[in-house]
């Protein structure tokens, strides 16, 4: 066998091509030499292939670019780091002992690098399975390119959304939505980290209280709560009801109605308007407005509660004499006239990590000299009385869903609260 040993080989032409052999022949690297390529390589593999490294990989570990990997999850799941990402690169991941479906391997982003075209972490969680991802550009990022399995590809287990006031609270995020809006969904999950919406809150804008004299408070807005919630990727338009306007001091007539809430189809009635003098009662809704009516004190709003499905809220409280009832509340009704009824109480909700009560009714006007009604905690106004002087009925507080309170002579009543949406769901694990 001929040998021929030199340092470097170069064509005879500047520019020149170096043909090695003819058509045919076979070059043979030995074992232990290796070939380094510091140029552009062409007609060696197709674009997309990458070397595989036969080093068992059983922990978190860094992928280099233009390697693949198996990698053993038997003792636990595995994260694996790809490489900051430049156009062409290859990363391939082989599940080694069939056990992804058990430990699943996590693809970690490299900094702000994306997954499929989503600004989410990838999950390989089927049995055996072989995935190469190429990146492409910072628009879709890695895109896989070859699947052992194609029902299996790098998927964002978690929720990914805009739109609304956006917390976090610790795996979760709350988007709060106190006025119209779109709660923009680019990616719903998958079963294994999230199960849609963990819980939803849609409160109805709440009635507002009749003024000039005699007014039963107004009825809650209706409060509708839900857990596991589905969504899909779409935009969901948000809608906040507005309150009930306040009768003004010159007018004896009913309150007027609040406005429904809806989200991700679920509709929460607006709250009914408290009642009038005479034969004015007080006004269906979410939650009724309280009644005020001496010729028929059990003229009362009724609620929406069973068997209404779902339920929403509770009837107003009745008339005592020109003692006006409460308003309804998003767990109970409102009480009778007394010196002047309290709203009924409304529902407390923690989904923003302490609790805080929705849609309380509004108290009525009353007219026993020490009296003076409370508005039910969750937002409710308190009616207005003679005990220090004509007080006007208090307005519901906003985003609360609560109930304007009555006045008892000539004063304004309370306008209602306008309500609220809040979506909480699971972002991290």
């Amino acid at each position: 066998m001929s040998e021929i040993k030199v340092n470097k080989i170069s064509p005879r032409a500047a520019c020149g091509t170096v043909q090695l052999g003819d058509s045919g022949d076979t070059f043979t690297i030995p074992a232990g030499a290796s070939i380094t390529n510091s140029g552009t390589a062409s007609g060696f593999g197709a674009t997309g292939s990458a070397s595989w490294n036969t080093t068992v990989k059983t922990g978190d570990f860094t992928a280099v670019a233009g390697e693949g990997y198996f990698v053993n999850t038997t003792s636990g799941a595995v994260n694996v780091t790809l490489p900051a990402g430049t156009a062409g690169a290859v990363v391939a991941i082989k599940d080694y002992a069939g056990t992804f479906d058990t430990n699943a391997v996590t693809l970690v982003r490299n900094g702000s690098d994306k997954i499929g075209g989503t600004a989410v972490d990838g999950t390989l969680s089927t049995e055996g399975i072989a995935v190469t991802l190429v990146f492409v550009d910072s628009t879709q990022g890695w895109l896989v390119t070859d699947s052992g399995l194609q029902s299996e590809a790098p998927t964002a287990e978690y929720i990914v959304a805009t739109g609304g006031t956006i917390t976090t609270s610790g795996d979760f995020k709350i988007h709060t939505f106190t006025g119209p809006g779109t709660f923009c969904v680019s990616n719903s999950g998958n079963a294994q980290g999230s199960n849609g919406i963990e819980t939803l809150i849609v409160a109805g804008g709440a009635g507002g209280a009749k003024g000039c004299s005699h007014g039963g408070g107004g009825g809650a807005g209706g409060y509708r709560t839900s857990t596991a919630t589905p969504i899909s990727a779409q935009a969901y338009p948000i809608v906040v009801g507005g309150g009930g306007a306040g009768g003004p001091a010159s007018s004896r007539s009913q309150g007027s109605d609040g406005v429904a809430s809806s989200a991700i189809a679920r509709t929460s009635a607006g709250g009914g308007g408290g009642g009038g003098w005479a034969t004015q009662g007080g006004r269906d809704g979410g939650s009724g407005g309280g009644g005020a009516c001496q010729s028929n004190p059990g003229n009362v709003g009724v609620g929406n509660t069973p068997p209404t499905s779902p339920p929403q809220g509770n009837p107003g409280g009745p008339a005592n004499g020109s003692r006006m009832g409460g308003g309804g509340g998003a767990s109970c009704a409102g009480s009778p006239g007394g010196g002047g009824g309290n709203g009924g109480a409304g529902t407390p909700n923690s989904i923003s990590g302490s609790a805080t009560f929705y849609a309380g009714g509004g108290g009525g006007g009353g007219s026993a000299p020490s009296a003076r009604s409370s508005g039910g905690n969750g937002g409710g106004g308190a009616g207005g009385g003679p005990a220090s002087g004509d007080e006007p009925g208090v307005a519901g507080t906003a985003n609360t869903g609560g109930g304007g309170g009555g006045s008892f002579s000539s004063q304004a009543g309370g306008a209602g609260g306008s309500g609220i949406v809040i979506i909480k769901y699971k972002f991290q694990n």
